[in-house]
C-alpha cells in the first residue's frame, strides 16, 4: 500500500460512516484497498486521478442496491468511493423540480408510482457526472450517454446527481393488505388478479407477496398470498373500485387503512410503523430480511393458467424452498405508454407484471449456500409461460446465473449478448455501440451486467446527481 500514497488519498475521508452497509458477506470476498468518503467534488476527482495513476478499479457505494455485490467488489485491486455525504435532495416546489444526489436512497423502478409515472429515469431532466478533469451535465455529455445512464443499471443511476420532475401528490393514501391461503382460494384469486391489476387506474399500485406458512394441521405447510394495493384517494373510492373490478377478493371496509404517503411506504416495506423516524436511521436493518440471499426475476406478458400456479406452489412447498418468497408487481398504466427504446430498460408495453424470487439463509450457513440456491432451479420450468426470446430479467438484480463476462477479460459480443439481451432486449446493441464510440474498447474485468457501463467505469466517470421533474 505504500506506493498508493495512502495518506494523501484518504486525508479527506471519514471511514466511520461505512459501517451502515457492509460491502461483503463472506470472509473470502475481495476487500477494497482503500475506502474513500469524499466531502466534495474535488475529493472525487482526486480519487479518480490517483486510482487511474495506479491502475485501480473504482467501485461506488451509494443509495442503490446490487444483489450480487458487483458494484462494491472486484477481482482486481480496487477502491471504494463511498458517497454517503452526497445524499442531499433539493426540491424546487414552485417549478416542481428536484436535484437528488447519488447517495440518497431512491428507487429506479418507481415501485409505488411506476404505473402512474413510469421509472425514475423517465422523469430525469438533467444529470451531473464527474471525472478527473471536471463535471459533465446533459449538454456536455451528449444525449446518447444521457440516455444510457438513466436505465443501464442501478449502479450507474446511483452515481448520478439527477434533476427530475416532481409531481403534485396528495399526502393521503388508502391501502389494503389481505392474505389468502391455498385453502382460501389463493390460486383462483391470483389467477384473477393477473387480469385485474394491470388494468387498474394508474394511481393504484398493486402487488402480491407469496410465502409459505404453517398449515392448520400439525406438520403441514401452505402457501400464503398477500394482496396489497395503495391508492391516492379515499377508502370509499378504493373500496368501490375493488368491489367493481375484483369482487372475488371479498374486501370489506375493515380491510382498508387510511394513512399518509410515508406511512404507506413503511407498510409496503414491512418497516415498524410506530414512527417514521426509523427512516432516518441509516444503520437500521429489517429483522425480517435474511442476511444472505439470492434473488431472481421474470417478466410475464400473458397470464399464467391455474395449473402453472399450482405447479409453482408445489415447488415452494419443498423443504429446500421453505425460506423462498415471491413478489408479483403489477405494471400497466404509464409503463404501457412508454416505448421500449425510451431508455435502456425495455420492459414496457405488454408487460403484465414482474416477479421477484428471493430465497434467504443465515450467515452461519454461508458455507453451503448452494443448498438454498437449488430452490430456484425448478423455476426455469416455467420459461414457456414467462417472457421468452429472450427470457427477460431485471438488470438491477445482477443475476450472474444467466450469464457473465469471462474473468480473463476476453468476453465476446456473442457471449455478452446471452445476458445483455435478457436485460436490455434490442437496446443492448445501442449500449454496445455507445460503449465502443465512447471508450473504443470493451472492458469486461468487472463481470458487469452490461459492457456499456463497464466501459463508462473504465473511463473513470462518477455520476454525482440528477435533476428529476
Amino acid at each position: 500500500m505504500n506506493h498508493l500514497h495512502r495518506k494523501k488519498l484518504v486525508i479527506f475521508c471519514d471511514f466511520g460512516v461505512f459501517n451502515s452497509k457492509p460491502p461483503v458477506l463472506y470472509a473470502n470476498t475481495p476487500k477494497p484497498l482503500v475506502i474513500v468518503t469524499p466531502l466534495n467534488i474535488s475529493h472525487v476527482q482526486a480519487t479518480i486521478r490517483c486510482s487511474k495513476t495506479h491502475g485501480l478499479q473504482i467501485r461506488t457505494r451509494s443509495g442503490g442496491h446490487d444483489f450480487e455485490g458487483l458494484s462494491y467488489v472486484s477481482e482486481v485491486p480496487f477502491v471504494v468511493v463511498d458517497l454517503v455525504h452526497f445524499r442531499s435532495i433539493d426540491v424546487d416546489v414552485e417549478n416542481q423540480e428536484a436535484w437528488v444526489q447519488s447517495g440518497a436512497i431512491t428507487v429506479v423502478e418507481g415501485t409505488v408510482y411506476c404505473s402512474e409515472n413510469g421509472l425514475a429515469g423517465d422523469n430525469v431532466l438533467d444529470a451531473q457526472l464527474v471525472d478527473a478533469t471536471g463535471v459533465l451535465d446533459r449538454r456536455s455529455m451528449g444525449e446518447d450517454l444521457f440516455w444510457a445512464i438513466r436505465g443501464a443499471a442501478e449502479e450507474v443511476r446511483d452515481r448520478s446527481l439527477v434533476e427530475s420532475e416532481v409531481g403534485s401528490y396528495s399526502n393521503n393514501r388508502d391501502c389494503f393488505l389481505i392474505g389468502r391461503t391455498l385453502e382460501q382460494n389463493a390460486t383462483e384469486l391470483l389467477h384473477r388478479w393477473q387480469y385485474v391489476a394491470p388494468n387498474l387506474p394508474n394511481d393504484v399500485y398493486s402487488v402480491v407477496s407469496i410465502s409459505t406458512i404453517n398449515g392448520t394441521a400439525t406438520g403441514t405447510r401452505t402457501v400464503l398470498a398477500t394482496f396489497t394495493s395503495v391508492f391516492q384517494g379515499s377508502t370509499n373510492e378504493l373500496m368501490a373500485l375493488m368491489q367493481e373490478r375484483f369482487p372475488e377478493l371479498g374486501l370489506v371496509r375493515e380491510n382498508f387503512i387510511e394513512t399518509t404517503w410515508i406511512e404507506s411506504l413503511m407498510l409496503l416495506t414491512q418497516l415498524p410503523n410506530e414512527t417514521s423516524e426509523i427512516l432516518l436511521d441509516r444503520t437500521y436493518r429489517n429483522t425480517l430480511l435474511s442476511p444472505a440471499f439470492k434473488a431472481k426475476s421474470d417478466y410475464v406478458r400473458k397470464p399464467m393458467p391455474e395449473i402453472a400456479l399450482q405447479g409453482l406452489w408445489s415447488q415452494l412447498l419443498e423443504d429446500v424452498a421453505t425460506t423462498a418468497t415471491m413478489n408479483i408487481i403489477s405494471y400497466g398504466g404509464k409503463m404501457d405508454e412508454i416505448p421500449e427504446s425510451a431508455l435502456p430498460f425495455p420492459h414496457r408495453k405488454g408487460t403484465l407484471y414482474k416477479i421477484n424470487y428471493n430465497i434467504g439463509w443465515q450467515e452461519e450457513e454461508n458455507n453451503n449456500p448452494q443448498r438454498y440456491k437449488t430452490g430456484f432451479g425448478t423455476l426455469s420450468v416455467y420459461g414457456s409461460i414467462v417472457s421468452k426470446s429472450p427470457r427477460e430479467a431485471y438488470i438491477n438484480y445482477r443475476d450472474l446465473d444467466i450469464g457473465r463476462n469471462d474473468d480473463d477479460g476476453k468476453t465476446s459480443y456473442k457471449q455478452a449478448s446471452v445476458w445483455g439481451r435478457k436485460y436490455f432486449k434490442r437496446n443492448f446493441n445501442r449500449l454496445v455501440m455507445l460503449s465502443r464510440r465512447s471508450i473504443q474498447r470493451i472492458s469486461s474485468d468487472m463481470n458487469r451486467a452490461s459492457s456499456s457501463f463497464s466501459l463508462i467505469e473504465e473511463k473513470k466517470i462518477i455520476f454525482l446527481q440528477s435533476c428529476l421533474e
